[in-house]
């Protein structure tokens, strides 16, 4: 089998992707001895549905679609206004960190920090939260998940890590820099070579400009 063949037959169609996922996630488990409960299982399926769409991933700003470093959002969060802003601040920081430390780990090997720092940044913050969302209306059940989150996180890095890599077998290509370049500039070439990649470009609301 040619690698466009197999590759095509890698991108999953965005409308399966919830069901895709939660398979996925309870398969990788599974295959390393990795447990966890019902909700965190949910919430690790809906993480990477919602991140598969790159306007979840990306924020954005005046300057277009942008990719905040964790340390960005780690000062925002101490100077947020509420302590509402705060939480979402900081599952924003476990959020981005967890899926770029599990999706896009080779691509960390050839940058400035590598993926123990997202580990650390994505399971202290995933622990803050654990302790801070309590007291809040969905607060017993997400502070459990929270605090699964925070003391497995590195397992979950390995199990996002596993779906990645049987999605995506051929991956010599610096994913993470294609998905940044196609969402800035919407390259046609950066989306073929993502989609030969399994990953699949969905941007609603952002507008690339060609020049």
């Amino acid at each position: 089998m040619g690698r466009t063949e197999a590759s095509e037959r890698s991108v999953i169609p965005s409308t399966d992707l919830r069901d895709y996922f939660q398979g996925s996630v309870v398969s990788a488990m599974a295959n390393q001895g990795v447990e966890a409960t019902d909700p965190t299982v949910g919430y690790l399926s809906e993480l990477l549905t919602r991140f598969s769409r790159s306007e979840f991933f990306f924020e954005h700003d005046e300057s277009g679609p942008t990719l905040r470093p964790l340390a960005g959002v780690y000062a925002a969060a101490l100077e947020a206004p509420s302590e509402h802003h705060r939480n979402q601040l900081l599952r924003r920081l476990g959020d981005v960190a967890l899926f770029i430390a599990g999706v896009f780990s080779d691509s960390l090997n050839r940058r400035r920090v590598d993926v123990d720092y997202y580990v650390a940044m994505g399971g202290n913050a995933y622990g803050c939260l654990s302790d801070t969302v309590r007291g809040t209306a969905q607060g017993p059940c997400l502070s459990r998940v929270f605090e699964e989150l925070a003391g497995k996180f590195q397992d979950f890095v390995d199990v996002l890590g596993e779906i990645t890599e049987r999605s995506c077998p051929d991956r010599e290509l610096d994913m993470l820099r294609l998905y940044e370049v196609w969402v800035r500039t919407g390259s046609r070439r950066a989306e073929r070579q993502l989609r030969q990649l399994g990953l699949i470009p969905a941007v609603a609301n952002v507008s690339h400009s060609r020049h």
